[in-house]
C-alpha cells in the first residue's frame, strides 16, 4: 500500500487575474501613462495670461522731432470677430482650419491627412495643427520643436476649447498671430499694410492677410507682392469653396494693394540700440506705436556721423586706423550724438558703450585729482626725471625730462609719465582709485601703480560722464537718452578741487598735448594714447559740450603714429567747432563762437619757462599688466592687448 504524503492538489484552482504577468504588464503600461499625462498636465505654462502681452513699438524720435528708428514688435488692440465682416475671420477658417467650428481643438482627420500625405512624399508636406492649437503655441509655447511641444500644445488645445467659444479662440488667435514685417495681430497687420482697421478690410485685402500666415516673412506684400497675390487668390478660391463668399464674389475680387500704414523706418543704429532699455523701462505696456522722444539731436547726429566717416576716409588707410567713436552730450548726462563706429551696417558693436579699451593718458585727470585732494595745487612741484618703482620704469616719450622739479600744471600739460608715476607713488593706489569710482568711473584696476598711466580697460561713455563731471561740477555723471532716465548727481564736486582740474585742463589745451583742441577760451580737454599707438584718445569740453573721441582697431593692431593730439583731435576739434558755429555750445549763459586759429595764450596761467616742450608726445615703459577687452556678444574679435604706453 503506497503512503501519500503532503497536501492533495486541487484540480482547476487559477491565480487572480492580478497576479497574473500579461495583467500586470498592462497595469504598468496604463500607470506609465497616467504618469505621463499627470506630468504633462502639471508641467503645462497655463499660468502664462491668455490675452497677449502688451508689447508696443517704440518709435524713437530725436529731440527735434524726427523719427529714427523702429524699436520691437508692432501690435495694436485685440480683435473681436464677431465685429468684422464675415469674409474676414472666413478667410482665415477656410485656408487654415475648415473643421474650425465642428472639432474639439484637435482635428483627427486632418492630422491622418497630413500624415498620409507626409509619408507618400518621404518628408513634412502638410501640417495638422487646428486653428486652436496655433494659438495654444502662440500663447502659451515656444517655436521649439519637440514631441513634449507638440503633445502640450494638443493638451492645452483641449483646455483652451473647454473654457473659450469658437469665436473667442478665434479672436485671440487672430490677435496674436504673426504677420511678417514685425507685425502681431489682425488689427495691425491691416494698419500695417493697407492702413485701415480690420473691419474696412476688403476680400482681396483679407484674403492676402490669411495667405500670409502660411510663410508670413516669404509672403509679406512688402517684400514680394506677386507671391502675396498668388497666395491670396488660393485663399479666395478656399473661401468660395467653403461658402465664406459667393462665386461672383470670388470673381469679382480685385488684387490688394500695398499702402503703408507706418513709416518705413530702420530698426537699429548705435544710438537706437543703446537707448532701447531705458525707453522700455520709461514707457509702461501699450498696445500699437509709442512715440519716444530722446535726448539725440538730428543735426549733431549726422555731422558728428559724417566728421568720423570722411576722417577715416581721409586718413585711416595710411594711418592704419579702422575705426572711431565720438559721444556728445551735455554736463548732467544729456547724450546729444553718438557714432559707435564708422558703418552701423557693416559692424552693430557699439564702441562708445561696449568697448573697454585703454585710455592711456586720459586716465591721468584721476591721478591729478587724487593728488589735489591731499592738499597739492597746480603750483605744487614733482621731479621730472628717471624713476623706478619696484620693477617698473615708466619713460617719458623719446627720454625728454626736465630732470628737475616742474609745476603739476607744467606736468599735466605735457603730460609727462614719469610725474604721474611719482605723485601715483606718493598719494597711493587706492587714492586714485577713490577719485576714479567718485567720478562714475568703474573698471578693473590693476594691483600695481600702472593704473596711474591708464592701463585699465573702460567704456568711452564711462570716461566721458567722468569728463562731464568737471565740467558740470556735480557727480557723478550719469549718461541718459531719455528724460525718464536721468539721474540726478550725489554729490558737488569741491568748487576748489574743480577749479583746479579745471586749470589743469586748460593748460593741457593752451600750451599742452591737447593744443589741437583749442577751440575756444572756454576748452578744457586731455589726451591719451596707449602703447604701440593702439588707443588714441582726446577727451573733454566746451562750455556746455562735452566730447570724448576714441580711434583705433577692434582687434587691437597698432596705428601707423596715431595719437590723442593727432587725428583724434582733429574730429573733436571739427565737431566742436560745427557746433559752436550753430549756437549749440553756451557758457556763462551765453552762446561762444570759434576762436581765432591761433588763440591768444591765457595770462593768468602760470607756465614754466623751463618745462620741456609742452605738445611733443610721450611713451612709457611697457608695464607688465595685460589687458583683454570686454566681450559683447556682437562684438569683432579683440586680441589681447599689452598695457598701454601713454602718449598724451
Amino acid at each position: 500500500m503506497t503512503e501519500l504524503t503532503g497536501a492533495p492538489e486541487v484540480v482547476g484552482e487559477r491565480r487572480p487575474f492580478w497576479r497574473r504577468p500579461l495583467w500586470q504588464a498592462v497595469a504598468g503600461a496604463v500607470l506609465l501613462v497616467v504618469a505621463l499625462l499627470v506630468f504633462m498636465v502639471w508641467s503645462l505654462p497655463l499660468g502664462r495670461a491668455l490675452e497677449p502681452l502688451a508689447n508696443p513699438t517704440l518709435i524713437l524720435v530725436t529731440a527735434d522731432g524726427k523719427p529714427f528708428a523702429r524699436r520691437g514688435s508692432y501690435k495694436e488692440q485685440p480683435v473681436d470677430v464677431t465685429k468684422l465682416p464675415k469674409y474676414v475671420p472666413g478667410a482665415f477658417v477656410a485656408i487654415e482650419d475648415r473643421r474650425f467650428y465642428s472639432h474639439f481643438g484637435i482635428d483627427l482627420r486632418a492630422i491622418t491627412r497630413a500624415l498620409t500625405r507626409n509619408v507618400s512624399a518621404g518628408g513634412v508636406q502638410e501640417g495638422g495643427s487646428t486653428i486652436t492649437q496655433q494659438l495654444a503655441k502662440n500663447a502659451f509655447l515656444t517655436n521649439k520643436r519637440s514631441l513634449r511641444r507638440k503633445a502640450q500644445e494638443a493638451m492645452i488645445a483641449l483646455y483652451l476649447e473647454a473654457r473659450l467659444s469658437k469665436d473667442e479662440i478665434l479672436s485671440r488667435y487672430l490677435s496674436t498671430v504673426y504677420f511678417g514685417d514685425g507685425v502681431f495681430g489682425l488689427r495691425a497687420a491691416a494698419r500695417h499694410y493697407f492702413d485701415k482697421p480690420p473691419e474696412k478690410l476688403s476680400i482681396g485685402e483679407a484674403a492676402m492677410l490669411a495667405g500670409m500666415v502660411k510663410a508670413p516673412s516669404r509672403l509679406a506684400p512688402t517684400e514680394n507682392l506677386s507671391a502675396a497675390r498668388e497666395r491670396a487668390r488660393v485663399v479666395i478660391a478656399a473661401m468660395a469653396d467653403t461658402g465664406v463668399i459667393t462665386a461672383e464674389q470670388a470673381r469679382r475680387a480685385r488684387p490688394a494693394s500695398v499702402r503703408r500704414g507706418t513709416e518705413n523706418l530702420p530698426v537699429g543704429s548705435y544710438f537706437a540700440d543703446w537707448v532701447s532699455p531705458q525707453a522700455r523701462r520709461a514707457f509702461e505696456a501699450a498696445y500699437g506705436e509709442v512715440s519716444v522722444p530722446t535726448t539725440l539731436d538730428s543735426v549733431l547726429q549726422a555731422q558728428a556721423e559724417q566728421i568720423v566717416s570722411s576722417a577715416l576716409r581721409r586718413h585711416g588707410g595710411y594711418l592704419h586706423a579702422t575705426q572711431a567713436a565720438l559721444i556728445a552730450m551735455r554736463p548732467d548726462g544729456r547724450v546729444l550724438a553718438m557714432v559707435g563706429g564708422d558703418d552701423y551696417k557693416q559692424s552693430q558693436f557699439n564702441r562708445v558703450s561696449d568697448a573697454k579699451r585703454q585710455p592711456g593718458s586720459a586716465f591721468k585727470l584721476f591721478v591729478y585729482q587724487a593728488a589735489l585732494r591731499q592738499g597739492m595745487t597746480p603750483d605744487s612741484l614733482i621731479l621730472d626725471a628717471p624713476v623706478t618703482i619696484g620693477d617698473w620704469s615708466p619713460k617719458n616719450h623719446e627720454g625728454h625730462y626736465a630732470n628737475r622739479e616742474i609745476h603739476l600744471r607744467n606736468a599735466f600739460a605735457g603730460s609727462s609719465n614719469v610725474a604721474a608715476a611719482r605723485l601715483a607713488q606718493q598719494i597711493g593706489r587706492n587714492a586714485i582709485i577713490r577719485a576714479a569710482e567718485d567720478m562714475g568711473v568703474h573698471a578693473d584696476f590693476p594691483p600695481d601703480l600702472t593704473l596711474a598711466l591708464g592701463t585699465a580697460p573702460m567704456t568711452l561713455l564711462d570716461l566721458t560722464a567722468a569728463y562731464a563731471g568737471v565740467a558740470s561740477g556735480e557727480i557723478p555723471v550719469v549718461p541718459y537718452g531719455v528724460e525718464q532716465a536721468k539721474v540726478a548727481p550725489k554729490r558737488k564736486l569741491p568748487v576748489r578741487e574743480r577749479e583746479q582740474l579745471l586749470d589743469l585742463m586748460r593748460a593741457a589745451v593752451t600750451f599742452g598735448t591737447a593744443n589741437g583742441g583749442n577751440v575756444s577760451q572756454y576748452a578744457y580737454a586731455k589726451t591719451g594714447t596707449t602703447q604701440d599707438y593702439r588707443d588714441a584718445l582726446y577727451m573733454g569740453f566746451v562750455g556746455d559740450m562735452v566730447i570724448g573721441v576714441w580711434v583705433g582697431n577692434d582687434d587691437n593692431s597698432p596705428m601707423n603714429g596715431v595719437a590723442g593730439a593727432g587725428l583724434p583731435a582733429e574730429i573733436w576739434s571739427e565737431f566742436a567747432r560745427f557746433a559752436m558755429g550753430r549756437g549749440m555750445v553756451r557758457a556763462g549763459g551765453r552762446q561762444i563762437g570759434v576762436a581765432p586759429a591761433a588763440p591768444p595764450p591765457v595770462q593768468e596761467l602760470e607756465i614754466d619757462p623751463m618745462a620741456p616742450p609742452p605738445i611733443e608726445p610721450e611713451v612709457a615703459a611697457p608695464p607688465t599688466a595685460e589687458t583683454t577687452p570686454a566681450p559683447a556678444p556682437t562684438a569683432p574679435e579683440i586680441t589681447p592687448q599689452a598695457a598701454p604706453q601713454p602718449i598724451f
